[in-house]
């Protein structure tokens, strides 16, 4: 459900492996799906897929819209039977909106990398992992038959019992190094090589760990955001993306829900909310 980049790169690796795979998507993407799915990167090959504009009834269903379209997805999902709804998108609060409406709903996070290169061209540009569970932190039926289908597909995953830490800990890194990239037009490794961006990305991720501290978790976020930029140096953020074509970013499911969720707490998460801010003030601009 919601076959860009990541969904088309997924939905093509469980296709490979022999699965029956719906790939859901609109507009040009759709369009030129229908005449098949390239992918280049690590792996190449093409593909010919079944595509449409509504989902349909599955056993499985990954969730990989952008997370302001998770609603509307959401409500076209409750309209079939969508079997294990599973979310693999950026954000906090996807799964609760999910929820509403689909019977079984599962955490997901994904480190692997795609980029949409033209409609119905995917470059896989990183091999990462995927951890699915249940937000209960149980361990389930369900969880471990996703992370079979996944796994048999050749893609790195595993049942978690912390699928909220780790959706967590992924909207702080992303907080840190999404929207200093997408306002200033830089590529990933730019947040650590620059010091007056590094400046910024540790006061961002400071300000997520202390939030995440509050919720009983602790991990060194200005560590991790230096990781994951270092190893991501070439990459471009999907804000960054988003911004350059116009388009609306997840800035409201990332630096928002850290605002958010500081207010609860008392936390004035005010780095954060600058960069909300100014990515709102270009996303109304451009």
């Amino acid at each position: 459900m919601g076959a860009g980049a990541l969904g088309s790169l997924i939905g093509a690796l469980i296709q490979l492996a022999g699965y029956e795979v719906i790939f859901v998507a609109r507009g040009k993407q759709l369009s030129a799906l229908k005449n098949g799915l390239r992918v280049s990167g690590l792996k190449e090959f093409e593909l010919k897929v079944y595509c449409t504009a509504e989902p349909e009834d599955a056993d499985i269903t990954f969730v990989t819209v952008k997370a302001y379209d998770t609603e509307n997805a959401a409500k076209k999902l409750a309209e079939v039977d969508a079997g294990v709804v599973c979310s693999l998108q950026n954000g906090v609060g996807n799964e609760e909106i999910l929820a509403k409406y689909c019977r079984r709903v599962l955490g997901g996070v994904t480190t692997y990398g795609a980029n949409l290169k033209d409609y119905g061209h995917v470059v896989y540009a990183g091999e990462g992992y995927t951890y699915i569970g249940e937000m209960d932190g149980s361990i389930s039926k369900e969880a471990e038959m996703v992370v079979d289908v996944l796994r048999s597909s050749g893609i790195r995953a595993d049942v978690v019992e912390d699928i909220e830490f780790r959706i967590w800990v992924k909207a702080v890194i992303n907080a840190a190094i999404n929207p200093i990239t997408a306002i200033c037009r830089v590529r990933n490794g730019e947040v650590v090589r620059n010091p007056y961006l590094w400046e910024v990305a540790k006061t961002i991720a400071e300000e997520g760990r202390e939030v995440m501290a509050k919720m009983g978790y602790e991990f060194d976020a200005v560590a991790e955001v230096r990781r994951v930029a270092e190893m991501t140096a070439e990459n471009r953020s999907s804000m960054l993306q988003d911004l350059e074509r116009g388009k609306r970013t997840e800035v409201e499911f990332i630096n928002g829900a850290i605002v958010k969720k500081g207010e609860e707490f008392g936390i004035d998460c005010a780095t954060n909310r600058t960069l909300l801010n100014l990515v709102r003030g270009v996303e109304i601009g451009r």
